[in-house]
């Protein structure tokens, strides 16, 4: 772990007065100890005291912001039970975030109040002429091992045609090829609405997992095409994946290492700040802890 520690560091020192990070969960399932290290990673980075240099005194100061967005657009899988165990979590883990602030349902960043500002990214990108339509499902594409075969493009499909999915043409051996930009159902896809809302609330630094390095590299493309500088400046960090007994990846759909089932247990969250520590080289057994461990190694850099 020294390297992505080595790495962390370097991150969090790029982190400027007015920076601004997100909180990104789904209300899909009980949320895991990898959403856990990612809300303590992110938390971390964002309210280390920044050191102005400008400041004749050279004070530390920071106007890090960091926000709640719920992304919810999986209207088949939101339960109002995951709702809950997202602020729950938050509450255990002794996280804050910066507005919209709610201990409530109200007033928080809903991903579904914002399908206008999508649907525009969508548009833009149709009139750019890079989309197709297409209806293959998942398991016409499984024999392909995760590539789309670029022959799938001339389907003879509009993209007005009813029940296809608007896919993006993508440049040869893309690591995700010719992704979906807006699903069957009409709803417009997680890489559009995660590239909006990013540039909408002028995010400059993300801590994401490992597993959503193609994920970062898709909405990138996004901003390439749409010639958009700013998200491109956006600073990604993704971070090593906690895995389960059996070396799986975590899933919060199938309930792996419930964050609830622990705080049902009547466990606290000091484990979990231990190892966060640990992947940094940082001791800490609560939030603030592991943030004074960190401000003390920053300062002595």
């Amino acid at each position: 772990m020294e390297a992505f520690a080595a790495q962390y560091f370097e991150f969090v020192r790029s982190i400027q007065a007015e920076s601004k990070l997100r909180f990104a969960p789904t209300p899909s399932g009980y949320l895991h100890l990898g959403n856990a290290f990612n809300f303590i990673l992110n938390w971390l980075a964002a309210r280390v005291l920044i050191r102005d240099s400008a400041a004749s005194s050279g004070t530390a100061t920071s106007f890090t912001r960091i926000y709640l967005r719920i992304d919810d657009l999986d209207n088949e899988r939101n339960r109002t039970e995951y709702l809950e165990d997202i602020l729950d979590t938050f509450d255990w883990l002794g996280l804050d975030w910066d507005g919209p602030y709610s201990d409530t349902f109200q007033g928080l960043i809903y991903q579904t109040a914002n399908w206008p500002r999508y649907r525009a990214v969508l548009n833009r990108l149709r009139d750019l002429d890079l989309l197709f339509a297409c209806r293959k499902s998942r398991r016409d594409l499984e024999p392909f091992g995760g590539h789309y075969p670029i022959e799938f493009r001339e389907q003879n499909l509009s993209l007005d045609d009813p029940d296809v999915a608007w896919r993006i043409k993508t440049p040869a051996n893309f690591p995700l090829p010719d992704f979906v930009v807006r699903r069957r159902d009409g709803i417009p896809a997680y890489q559009v609405a995660s590239f909006s809302d990013d540039l909408h609330f002028g995010i400059t630094h993300i801590v994401r997992g490992a597993d959503l390095e193609d994920s970062t590299r898709a909405q990138q493309y996004l901003a390439e095409v749409l010639d958009d500088d700013k998200f491109l400046k956006i600073n990604f960090l993704h971070h090593p994946l906690v895995l389960g007994a059996n070396g799986e990846k975590l899933s919060k759909s199938a309930g792996a290492d419930s964050l609830k089932s622990m705080r049902e247990a009547g466990l606290g969250p000091q484990q979990i700040f231990e190892t966060a520590g640990r992947w940094l080289g940082l001791e800490g057994r609560s939030s603030h802890e592991l943030l004074a461990a960190l401000q003390n190694r920053l300062n002595s850099i």
